[in-house]
């Protein structure tokens, strides 16, 4: 029993200290952000005081001087109308590969699982000149790519869900008279909850941190993620402005924290019953 204890202890002290090891790094950025840029540069480990203290004064330079509430406007419609399009998307077509087993379906669904094991460099130089040819180089156009590189995950942890659903349910109800479009959306999208929840919160962190398919896809001239401006405010001749760089960091990172903080009980119990049941 008491080596138990001992160990228990022990595990505790290592996680705990590994956690501050990750969250060090967020917390010198929020100090910093509130730092004049002289003194971040000369003592970033320091915490804030009155000598070095500048208030908000780097959070409201990189808002109006950078354009960075511009570019959390364009993120939060990426975000958001990615994670939709995901979502409908990709549950129909996990509903429609579990319940239809066929030839087709069963080689879609191994399309889709190959998908995530495909690195990203080896399509990135063909997917931009493609995008650039279609006009998918729009926050609009941009969705449908994410629909594309986001589809085997989502897919693959819907099927895994849809296999636990009795099929005598959506029997029930065609029998009652609903078609195919009206069960699943009256009937099996509110089963699948758990894992909707689960893919949009990864989908979600996935695509508001992505830098590199926006980067490659966009027209930077029109528009630009938080990211990308981020990577954008380095001035001429190599000059960067640290405060405004922190303040912009911690308005990129903060948001997404809360909500992987808010949602992470979805996470776990949403990959648990779309990667395991069935």
């Amino acid at each position: 029993m008491k080596n138990k204890k001992t160990l228990s202890w022990i595990g505790t002290i290592f996680f705990t200290i590994l956690g501050l090891i990750y969250i060090a790094p967020i917390i010198i950025v929020l100090l910093n952000s509130f730092k004049k840029k002289s003194f971040i540069n000369l003592e970033p480990f320091k915490l804030p005081s009155a000598k070095n203290f500048i208030g908000l004064d780097n959070y409201t330079t990189a808002l109006d001087q950078y354009g960075l509430l511009k570019a959390v406007g364009w993120t939060v419609f990426i975000t958001v109308g990615s994670v939709i399009v995901i979502l409908i998307c990709t549950s129909m077509c996990a509903w429609a590969i579990t319940r239809v087993k066929n030839k087709f379906t069963n080689a879609f669904y191994l399309l889709c699982v190959f998908s995530m094991v495909v690195p990203f460099q080896m399509v990135m130089f063909t997917l931009s000149l493609i995008a650039d040819r279609l006009k998918l180089n729009t926050p609009w156009g941009i969705i449908i790519i994410y629909l594309g590189f986001g589809a085997g995950l989502a897919v693959f942890m819907f099927c895994g869900f849809v296999k636990s659903i009795p099929i005598e349910i959506e029997e029930a109800a065609m029998i009652d008279g609903c078609n195919p479009v009206r069960t699943f959306f009256s009937v099996v999208l509110p089963i699948m909850q758990p894992t909707y929840i689960s893919v949009g919160i990864l989908e979600t962190m996935w695509i508001w941190n992505d830098f590199l398919l926006p980067y490659l896809v966009l027209d930077i001239n029109k528009y630009k993620t938080i990211s990308i401006a981020i990577q954008y405010m380095k001035g001429s001749y190599g000059r960067v402005d640290m405060g405004a760089i922190m303040a912009a960091l911690i308005m990129a990172v903060i948001p997404v924290i809360i909500f992987y903080l808010a949602c992470q009980k979805y996470i776990i119990e949403g990959v648990a019953a779309g990667a395991v049941k069935g």
